[in-house]
């Protein structure tokens, strides 16, 4: 297929800034032994090479992979995950269908939601449904490109008295990426934000996240040092503000995931940055517009490039690193939000073990659900789990 838009924006990055410090060590003995492949992608109908996370619902894992399927443009799955059982829900057929999905699904109102950052009427993407019990999908909104509309997004929806709402990358007045609005009632879409470059931060490829009618999220450049920042928009005002702007140095650069909202704080990470380049995990305070770097990752043994947002459990922050583990296929870790110690809980081996995870992690039960962009059997990316 050809490589999206999104991808080549955001693994660029990859090779024009290399997380320093990147030691090729074996894993340490027993690192990985917890961790276990649910369902290694084959390409062809199967799709490959998963950039999202995954989401549970009803007893099985949902989520998407941009490459392959029955005509070569993206899947969407569902999987079981005692069994790792698969099940093409959706190939997605390029054209007006859309292609390259490299966000997740959301579940509102008995189907899933998500976006393609390729393909509909004008090639800039697509928000869908896809009804799990049919398996009907149906183009809601295909984006226009241009000053007055988005184009090619990237991120998992958020869903929100009857409206989803998500970021792209591109399009909007500066073609530096957009904020916005559809409304499962019409379809109809409504960009709530141009992104402006300078000051303001462009090109958002994460989500967004809910708080009381605020919605929070961060841009992956842009801001005063062109390092990426964190904004909020009020919904009732339509207002947007740009809360923090990242330096580049200690305090991280270029946040490419989503936020997490818990107990008045945001928590989010930074791909490069740090006390060693090698990207951080950090909180912020919406009432003091004051950042705190948890962790900086070191790279080698203990992970670099942390693409992947956080999740929250019990006073826990977990997480993923796309490079270091001592063989650079990646890290699954977890922080302490209080006291910001960090414990790698598996390092990924790759060849035909899972490597390489974007996206981050999701609890069921005791057990942690993730995917890797390569590795598995065929090396085309991976359904993980993991019981820390």
């Amino acid at each position: 297929m050809p490589i999206a838009r999104i991808a080549a924006l955001a693994l660029a990055s990859l090779a024009m800034f290399p997380a320093a410090g990147h030691a090729q060590k074996p894993p340490a003995a027993g690192s990985a032994h917890k961790l276990k492949v649910v369902h290694s992608f084959a390409g062809g109908q199967d799709g490959a090479s998963p950039y999202a996370g995954l989401t549970y619902h009803a007893g099985s894992l949902f989520g998407t992979a941009p490459e392959d399927g029955g005509s070569g443009f993206g899947v969407a799955f569902q999987l079981d995950p005692a069994t790792g059982d698969e099940t093409v829900l959706h190939s997605f057929a390029g054209g007006t269908d859309g292609q390259a999905p490299f966000g997740g699904l959301v579940y509102a109102k008995g189907a899933f939601y998500g976006t393609t950052t390729q393909g509909g009427a004008s090639n800039n993407g697509t928000v869908f449904a896809l009804n799990p019990q049919t398996q009907a999908e149906t183009v809601l909104y295909s984006f226009a490109g241009g000053t007055t509309d988005g184009a090619f997004p990237a991120s998992t929806l958020t869903y929100q008295g009857g409206f989803l709402y998500g970021t792209t990358n591109g399009g909007g007045t500066g073609n530096l990426g957009t904020l916005f609005q559809i409304d499962l009632a019409t379809g109809a879409e409504t960009v709530l934000h141009s992104f402006a470059g300078g000051t303001d931060g462009a090109r958002p490829f994460g989500g967004l996240v809910d708080a009381a009618g605020t919605l929070y999220g961060a841009t992956s450049t842009g801001g005063a040092a062109d390092s990426g920042t964190l904004f909020a928009f009020d919904i009732s005002t339509a207002a947007e503000a740009v809360l923090y702007s990242f330096t580049g140095g200690a305090d991280g650069e270029y946040p490419y995931a989503g936020l997490i909202y818990q107990s008045g704080l945001l928590y989010g990470t930074a791909v490069f940055g740090g006390a060693s380049g090698n990207g951080v995990a950090f909180s912020f305070d919406p009432a003091t517009n004051a950042e705190t770097v948890l962790y900086s990752f070191k790279g080698g043994l203990d992970g670099a490039a942390p693409y992947a947002g956080l999740l929250y459990q019990n006073g826990t922050l977990y997480g993923t690193t796309y490079y270091g583990g001592g063989m650079d296929n990646g890290t699954v870790f977890s922080i302490d939000a209080t006291t910001g110690a960090e414990t790698v809980l598996a390092r990924f081996k790759g060849n035909k073990a899972p490597a390489n995870p974007y996206a981050g992690v999701i609890f069921r039960g005791k057990t942690l659900y993730g995917t890797t962009q390569y590795g598995g059997a065929a090396g085309l990316g991976a359904v993980f789990k993991l019981t820390p």
